[in-house]
């Protein structure tokens, strides 16, 4: 029955959005096996899925007027998890993608009564200029950003909380930090990618400490969201971090990605405060430019990556019952393990 794309009225209808990427595919996937009825929306059609009998709709979420209600009509769950990923762009390309495309998932929930909404956010919503160190949800938001990025998603999932408030449609936002595993388009390409390069030096004292996210772990943390939120209406509004629940030395992971792939681990190091001036100087630089080209190094960049950041998933555990079931190493060795995606159909917007 799920392999031929059943949809006979006994099966649970969901959509996922960005169904091309990374998270999206893989949620896409978890959803079929555990006998929903998948919907892939996503800008690009997405074959592989469809020949697995998951249906997939194109379409871009930033365009205006389209038929999202219709769509959506009795559908039991929608999971978001498209967005724009990047470091460097134009505002508008970041809050149509990031903030309008949810906004008008949202209203489309509403109108065509589908009862809930699982947004995929980012810790970095909570991403200030300070050490993260074992914090939990009560962080409040900062008041400045270095990116558009984060203060996007920030705004995205600000909204998606408050539609969970008041009743409508019950929304959860998971906060998934730094995910990575096999079909991998973005973090650990993007590793390697810098380092074959000559881009990648240590910033910093290089002993920050950070969270990662398995991308099975973060897979089943959706689902559980979905199911703790049909038990506990309460939950509505609510966001929560997700991680491996194990932090990591930033720079000790990165040189396991390198030494798995072949590549010699990293010596040359930056002091953390030189690479931010550096990061400030080309970043205005690059906006005097017509072209506005990204600049190698951002100043949101350095932060994140000298920084500790690590997060408490206690809530996770208690209130939606995730258990991350992969320690990282088993982790990194069932990625190098499959197939990592060295180039380049990364972050795919929708």
């Amino acid at each position: 029955m799920k392999g031929n794309g059943d949809q006979s009225t006994n099966l649970k209808r969901v959509v996922v959005t960005g169904g091309s990427g990374f998270v999206g595919k893989a949620l896409c996937r978890a959803l079929h096996r555990a006998g929903f009825d998948v919907l892939s929306i996503s800008r690009r059609a997405v074959l592989d899925l469809e020949h697995e009998g998951i249906r997939s709709y194109r379409c871009d979420l930033t365009a205006e007027g389209l038929p999202l209600a219709e769509l959506l009509a009795g559908v039991h769950a929608v999971f978001h998890t498209a967005a724009h990923v990047e470091m460097w762009g134009a505002y508008d390309d970041f809050f149509r993608a990031n903030v309008f495309a949810t906004r008008q998932l949202l209203d489309a929930c509403e109108r065509a009564g589908c009862p809930y909404f699982i947004f995929t956010s980012s810790p970095s919503v909570v991403a200030g200029d300070q050490d993260l160190r074992g914090v939990d949800e009560s962080i409040p938001y900062p008041t400045r950003y270095r990116a558009w990025y984060p203060e996007t998603k920030a705004t995205a999932e600000k909204e998606v909380r408050a539609r969970g408030v008041s009743g409508v449609v019950k929304t959860l936002s998971l906060r998934p930090h730094l995910i990575f595993g096999p079909g991998d388009t973005n973090l650990i390409p993007t590793i390697l990618d810098r380092a074959r390069k000559g881009r990648l030096p240590i910033i910093g004292r290089g002993t920050n400490l950070v969270d990662v996210s398995y991308i099975d772990d973060c897979v089943a943390a959706h689902l559980c969201a979905l199911e703790a939120l049909e038990s506990d209406p309460s939950l509505s509004g609510e966001a929560f971090f997700i991680s491996q629940g194990e932090p990591v030395g930033l720079w000790a992971f990165i040189d396991e990605v390198l030494s798995r792939a072949g590549i010699a681990r990293l010596t040359r190091r930056v002091d953390a405060r030189i690479a931010f001036g550096i990061a400030a100087v080309v970043e205005g630089i690059s906006r005097l430019l017509p072209s506005h080209p990204e600049p190698p190094l951002t100043t949101f960049l350095v932060k994140e990556m000298s920084t500790d950041h690590y997060f408490d998933i206690s809530r996770a555990r208690a209130r939606l019952g995730y258990t991350p079931r992969f320690s990282v190493i088993r982790a990194l060795e069932e990625t190098f393990r499959g197939e990592v995606e060295h180039s380049a159909e990364r972050r795919d917007p929708c």
